[in-house]
């Protein structure tokens, strides 16, 4: 069985013949309608013409965003099993546990109780005050309700961050391997993505000389996702306080720290809020949200905390385009942060689960050759350098050229679904999500190994 790339075609709609009325001519003579009556057409004339072909182009802003790889993966991993091919999908960033009970009776009680009308556009007063209280005490950061947005979701917190503080020309530093909508939202603001290539020597993380390096008079947002996505790296705060030193000296420059897995990190690692560092608090914009720590992506509940220019600015452009969040998820919402420090028992029933499919999975890819490996200390993503395998030949199947044939390799003959990390901006690498049970995981993995097994001995790494 052949699979075909991640490319999409796209398609053109053809001309086509109607009838437009004109101007009335004088001393016409009428029409008449199958009801036997008649209208005057020096009133109305009717006459065909040939339209011209309709213009289909799309707005250059967006016609330079790439679609997401992440989705067309998982897409493609839900098509081929209606078609009944058994594929195992760990592409797609989404916990595999049912939202704990207690949230999920929350949002049913929301309906029941009749809060199901709009809500004030930046949430609720009860949830944003609950979500200052979360960040004061877990993350030592002191808000007011109106410095927080809650949007349908932590994407649209992110968006919405972009383009309020970026301007076309504007650059946005983005360290790689990056989350793959990051650049994509820049370039929608009209800004230009600033990609910095981290080592897996360095367990991914940003070093500060390379952040120094590439900043200019047009660096206007530094975007830094901690625990990350798709690296599961998580940076320790000594070397996010060298990061704000750097940051300190420009004072056009602004952080956006993407904080959505802070809760989902492995012991010893720690999670620090960069807007908690000295200095850093005017300029630093706090994503968070409830979907991965409390598995509630389909609630689609997220926030963001900042000076209140900063808010007030995202709050117009969500008036805009969606309004408030759910008033149900937001009920839940709640329910989620009265869980307790770090959502308690629920949450921490849910780490110690990834924690264990991690280290399986650490084990496991050890054991095959030439793949290097940085261990993660967070999130439930480990990023796996497979670039010792480019180059083999596969009978029946080709080249592995990089990163996306590698994917539709393992697609094909393994039938296991993965994001190529050309798509996080590190060819060499491939995304494994093991937000999956452990019994599904070490299937794939038996899977992977006899597919692997069909490659020449890999390049001495």
């Amino acid at each position: 069985m052949a699979f075909s790339s991640l490319s999409t075609p796209s398609s053109s709609s053809p001309s086509s013949s109607f009838t437009l009325p004109t101007k009335p001519s004088p001393g016409a003579g009428s029409l008449s309608f199958s009801n036997g009556r008649r209208a005057s057409t020096g009133r109305f004339r009717m006459a065909a013409v040939r339209a011209e072909a309709v213009d289909t182009s799309i707005s250059p802003r967006v016609s330079a965003l790439r679609p997401s790889k992440t989705m067309a993966i998982t897409d493609m991993a839900s098509a081929l099993r209606q078609a009944g091919v058994p594929v195992i999908g760990l592409a797609a960033g989404e916990p595999d546990f049912d939202t704990p009970a207690v949230i999920a009776e929350a949002g049913i009680n929301a309906i029941r109780d009749g809060s199901t009308r709009y809500t004030p556009n930046a949430g609720t007063m009860e949830l944003r005050k609950a979500i200052c209280n979360k960040l004061q005490e877990e993350n030592g950061l002191t808000y007011s309700p109106d410095q927080v947005l809650v949007s349908n979701g932590a994407k649209q917190c992110i968006t919405q961050a972009v383009l309020a503080v970026c301007s076309p020309g504007d650059e946005v530093l983005i360290p790689a391997p990056f989350w793959v909508s990051y650049p994509e939202m820049a370039r929608l603001a009209g800004a230009t993505p600033v990609i910095l290539p981290t080592s897996i020597s360095d367990n991914f993380l940003l070093k500060p000389e390379s952040l120094a390096s590439v900043i200019t008079e047009k660096s206007r947002l530094l975007i830094l996702c901690s625990p990350s996505n798709p690296t599961g790296s998580v940076y320790p705060k000594e070397l996010l306080e060298e990061i704000a030193a750097i940051v300190k000296k420009y004072p056009r420059l602004l952080v956006l720290s993407d904080e959505i897995y802070e809760h989902i990190i492995y012991h010893p690692a720690k999670h620090t809020s960069f807007a908690a560092l000295p200095g850093m608090y005017d300029r630093t914009l706090t994503v968070n949200g409830f979907s991965k720590a409390f598995a509630m992506t389909g609630w689609r509940l997220g926030y963001l905390a900042a000076p209140k220019h900063f808010v007030s600015a995202c709050g117009k452009i969500q008036s805009q385009y969606t309004s408030g969040a759910s008033s149900i998820s937001q009920k839940a919402g709640l329910a989620a942060l009265n869980l307790g420090y770090a959502g308690g028992e629920a949450v921490s029933t849910m780490v110690k689960a990834f924690q264990e499919r991690r280290d399986y999975l650490v084990r496991s890819f050890r054991e095959l050759p030439g793949v290097k490996i940085s261990e993660p200390q967070g999130a439930f993503y480990l990023f796996l350098d497979f670039s010792s395998y480019y180059g083999s030949e596969v009978e029946g199947f080709g080249t592995i050229k990089d990163s996306e044939t590698l994917c539709m390799f393992l697609l094909e003959k393994a039938q296991v679904a993965l994001v190529p990390g050309d798509a996080f901006g590190d060819d060499k690498g491939v995304r494994i999500s093991y937000a999956a049970a452990l019994s599904t995981l070490q299937s794939a993995m038996e899977k992977i190994k006899d597919a692997m097994s069909l490659l020449k001995a890999p390049a001495a790494v």
